[in-house]
């Protein structure tokens, strides 16, 4: 099931295994907290952690026996492990009998990141799969949405995704941002106005913004935001970077015949950000991408050399982008 879905089910009743996955770690954080909610009483007593780093081969077996001890006056114990990446015969050793045989009266949470490899956990027997990967604009702009509005704020759809757009959908800045809001706004209707101002927009949202800019050819709107991004990076290198590589993926997307599905694991983009970028990509066009991811490259190599300075490198793709001078 999807993050958004683990409420609807923990009301229902508590499943044996969670295995709350993903590169969310919003999601995971507060997924942790909806189970231990529900579920654990007397934490003192009733809750152990362990460092899945740690359980290798035999050391998981103090895994399993905390699994099995009985809880202290409660209904229920829960266990904890992060980051567990058992391998396939580790699992069929260790876990196998227990997950086959799991006591009614424990909670096995898991709660991991993806970073590694192991045995595929979610498909094994009595896991219930919590997907706390990131979440696409839509689901973001929901979450906002029903948040505001539960804090007795309104918002329209604009504002909303507004807000997941210049988060980048990454839900532990989208909570803060939010909360920030509702602590501004207390009640009423929120204007897409006041998230302008008020919202941080992510660096990697501006270098998109500044993009765009290029796209449209907007030479007023790239200078503020490249001059806006150099005020608070501190120097022209960081901004770039930023160009070189973005141009480099919007050449990617438009000259690949891959899905987007399939770029979005190449370029490690959420598929809605593959699919802006197709956008912005066509509006320039590869012949042109090209031009300036060279150009771009070339000027960051003479400002390594010394023999252009950081503004002087900037200032000379920024004239190329917009007037085509070399």
């Amino acid at each position: 099931m999807d993050y958004t879905e683990l409420k609807q089910s923990v009301s229902e009743g508590a499943k044996s295994i969670y295995l709350l996955e993903g590169d969310d770690a919003y999601f995971r954080m507060k997924g942790e907290e909806q189970i231990k909610s529900a579920f654990l009483e007397m934490p003192e007593l009733n809750f152990t952690s362990f460092d899945g780093e740690t359980l290798k081969g035999g050391g998981i077996s103090a895994l399993v026996s905390a699994v099995k001890n009985y809880p202290f006056m409660a209904e229920r114990r829960i266990i904890k492990v992060s980051e567990f990446y058992p391998t396939e015969n580790e699992y069929e050793k260790y876990l196998n009998p227990l997950f086959e045989n799991f006591p009614p009266s424990s909670i096995l949470l898991i709660v991991n990141s993806g970073a590694k490899k192991g045995v595929d956990l979610k498909r094994k027997h009595a896991v219930t799969f919590v997907n706390c990967g990131k979440a696409d604009a839509e689901v973001v702009s929901k979450w906002v949405y029903i948040t505001l509005r539960r804090a007795g704020v309104n918002a329209s759809a604009a504002c909303c995704e507004s807000v997941a757009e210049y988060c980048l959908c990454n839900m532990a800045r989208v909570s803060v941002e939010v909360q920030k809001l509702i602590d501004f706004k207390k009640t009423g209707t929120l204007t897409c106005e006041e998230v302008d101002a008020l919202v941080f927009k992510d660096a990697d949202y501006r270098i998109y913004e500044l993009t765009n800019a290029v796209a449209t050819r907007n030479f007023t709107k790239f200078c503020e935001i490249a001059d806006e991004l150099q005020k608070k990076a501190g120097d022209e290198v960081f901004l770039l970077n930023g160009l070189f590589n973005y141009f480099k993926n919007l050449l990617t997307v438009v000259a690949s015949g891959d899905s987007d599905a399939n770029l979005s694991k190449q370029l490690k983009m959420k598929e809605y950000g593959v699919k802006k970028s197709r956008e912005q990509a066509e509006r320039i066009g590869q012949s042109r991408l090209e031009e300036l991811v060279e150009y771009v490259y070339r000027a960051i190599s003479d400002m390594k050399c010394g023999r252009l300075t950081p503004q002087s490198a900037m200032q000379t793709v920024q004239n190329a982008i917009f007037f085509g001078i070399g």
